[in-house]
């Protein structure tokens, strides 16, 4: 059986239950809370933000991922970062965990925390704890309840993220094979330029793995899946990603880098990627996905590198929002990103759903057909590829269209 897509998302996993509820952090009205839990406890693996000012979320996680052997719950809340609060939000992350823990029967340092929101203003822990409690109450396994989960944590997001995948293992009994299910969600419209991950996301599986290997696959599929998003160029404080794995389907525990560690890898590619697509395309403000594929490059990261400059640059953006084919502007993006390459020998395509127009090749902008450019500018999700022609490396970047709404929304993000 190969990876093939199925319903849901967190809660598709065997073990997992979700409940969410409107504690009223700071939104009216609508769901800000958001809980995970795992029937048996959890190896577990996060990569986290590389902005120098982390909020306190982040660092209790990172203390989690880092030093603890297991996890089991996560709990997450929408409208306010808790992020610049100094020791107070680290003493907030401290009483959550430990009522969290209380009222789930487990230990504090199995709870894993997330924040979304302003930077800045304390969270009410009255309000926080009194989300717990009716969380606590409301955990269920259905797909519904992961789905409600997902869409508790948006803040700017227009639409709720979540994927969920499913594939056979060898199982532990020797008896055939066994289904694993891969699950997970994610939330983020705007400051995003994650180096690392996103703003927030989490991953669910039954599969039985090494912890060590869990963190091993995770750190290898960041790079080219949530690095590889950018919105605005900024990097949030708040910016999460963590993978549970609680081994509830019974397969062969992965233990080295084999056949069944490849497959779980390429399971977690495909959910790590999906949700990255999804947050560009749901950038703040944005009416089209912008997709840059970078291929024949002489090295992995220059081509990263490429691909990042074009989804990066607020012309090539502005292009796309107003559906004017100005390939200069992505030339320019290629030539300043950093990475050497001869411009004589490199070719610019832009690809629609029926058709594929050539934009530059041996040094020259050529002549294309305008009214099929504009056709291909109109369509959702907008492709360009550059051929290097140096080497056999590739990477493919997302993002979004910039937008007068963008502007809009961060205008007054605060009040």
């Amino acid at each position: 059986m190969k990876i093939c897509k199925v319903p849901g998302g967190v809660t598709a996993p065997k073990g997992f239950k979700a409940a969410c509820c409107a504690a009223g952090i700071k939104y009216k009205g609508r769901t800000d809370m958001a809980m995970l839990v795992s029937a048996a406890p959890c190896a577990v693996a996060g990569t986290f933000t590389t902005n120098k000012v982390k909020a306190a979320p982040v660092l209790w996680d990172m203390n989690v991922v880092y030093n603890s052997k297991s996890a089991q719950a996560v709990v997450v809340n929408a409208g306010i970062a808790n992020a610049a609060t100094g020791k107070t939000g680290l003493d907030i992350c401290q009483k959550t965990a430990d009522f969290a823990g209380a009222t789930l029967g487990i230990p504090a340092e199995n709870v894993l925390l997330g924040s979304t929101g302003v930077i800045g203003p304390n969270l009410p822990l009255d309000r926080i704890q009194a989300g717990v409690k009716e969380m606590a109450g409301k955990l269920s396994d259905t797909l519904e309840a992961g789905t409600a989960a997902s869409k508790a944590i948006m803040t700017t997001d227009t639409v709720n993220k979540e994927f969920a995948v499913a594939f056979e293992l060898p199982a532990a009994n020797g008896s055939g094979s066994v289904t694993v299910h891969m699950g997970g969600m994610s939330k983020g419209s705007g400051m995003i330029h994650p180096n690392m991950c996103t703003m927030l996301g989490y991953v669910t599986t039954d599969c039985a793995i090494d912890q060590a290997l869990l963190q091993k696959a995770l750190s290898a599929i960041v790079p080219d899946t949530f690095n590889m998003i950018t919105v605005d160029g900024d990097t949030s404080t708040n910016d999460t990603l963590l993978v549970l794995a609680n081994g509830m389907a019974g397969n062969v525990p992965i233990k080295d880098t084999d056949e069944s560690y490849d497959l779980f890898c390429e399971a977690l590619f495909s959910i790590c990627r999906d949700l990255a697509v999804k947050m560009a395309e749901d950038g703040e403000g944005a009416t089209h996905l912008l997709e840059m594929r970078v291929y024949n490059a002489d090295t992995k990261e220059n081509a990263r590198t490429l691909a990042k400059s074009v989804v990066g640059s607020s012309l090539v953006k502005a292009m796309v929002f107003g559906k004017d084919a100005n390939c200069g502007r992505i030339l320019c993006a290629l030539g300043y990103a950093g990475p050497d390459f001869d411009p004589a020998k490199i070719e610019v395509h832009l690809h629609g759903e029926e058709d594929t127009l050539c934009f530059y090749e041996n040094g020259c902008i050529q002549a294309f057909d305008e009214e099929k450019a504009l056709k291909i500018l109109s369509e959702k999700a907008v492709r360009f590829s550059c051929n290097m022609n140096m080497g056999n490396q590739e990477a493919t970047a997302w993002g979004c269209d910039l937008t007068y709404d963008y502007v809009k929304i961060n205008g007054d993000y605060r009040t």
